[in-house]
């Protein structure tokens, strides 16, 4: 039997599903600490680096990403709720927007949430009063699953570019933007954003049970 070292590792740093996300971002060339950490973000909540296999954002998030069926066809089919199938596709979506943005994970995390490389997106509220951005929260959860401090992490929750992350940078400017076997995305419709990545704010309270995770969008 084949053991998995680095879903072992992201494993014991908290993450659920450690052996689909450790497979996704091997796919596609990510860091699978980030990769682990956006699914945190989108289904785990503060505190939390296990994300869940859940239905969430009044029934429009599918799946451990929470991929929206308002922009994207996967999202509409029963794959959309198998975590392995889940991860791959939002690993696709995020190798995409790295290599649009030239390797700015800070840019790629905004994109991912919200569309757009400079936007705020999901607010997060932490235990310890911190109310971050969502790549910032994303950052957050990478340096818990890493365990390294944020002045030394690749991808630290600071002002600083990931264009210093070279080696993450280089293999997503390898990739297609968009994996070849990802359905077409949907157009925007009317009177709406039109960028293909928008997502309405992640509600936490409705995917958790816990009382204590508390969130502003």
């Amino acid at each position: 039997m084949n053991i998995d070292p680095t879903a072992s590792r992201l494993a014991a740093g908290g993450v659920a599903f450690a052996p689909q996300i450790s497979s996704a971002a091997r796919h596609y060339g990510l860091d699978p600490e980030l990769l682990a950490a956006v699914a945190a973000q989108e289904t785990g909540g503060p505190e939390s680096n296990a994300g869940r296999n859940v239905i969430g954002d009044g029934g429009h998030g599918h799946g451990l990403f929470q991929i929206d069926d308002r922009w994207h066809a996967f999202a509409g089919t029963a794959e959309a709720m198998d975590p392995a199938k889940n991860a791959d596709y939002a690993a696709g979506m995020l190798s995409g927007l790295l290599k649009q943005y030239g390797g700015n994970v800070r840019e790629a995390l905004s994109a991912y949430n919200a569309g757009s490389p400079t936007a705020i997106g999901t607010r997060t509220r932490w235990a310890d009063g911190s109310d971050l951005s969502y790549a910032d929260s994303v950052m957050r959860h990478y340096q818990r699953i890493t365990g390294e401090s944020p002045q030394t992490s690749a991808v630290a929750e600071s002002g600083a570019t990931v264009a210093s992350v070279g080696q993450l940078a280089l293999q997503a400017q390898r990739l297609p933007f968009l994996p070849p076997s990802m359905p077409p995305i949907a157009p925007a419709p009317p009177h709406t954003a039109s960028h293909a990545y928008f997502r309405q704010p992640t509600d936490y309270v409705a995917l958790l049970d816990d009382d204590n995770h508390e969130n502003d969008s």
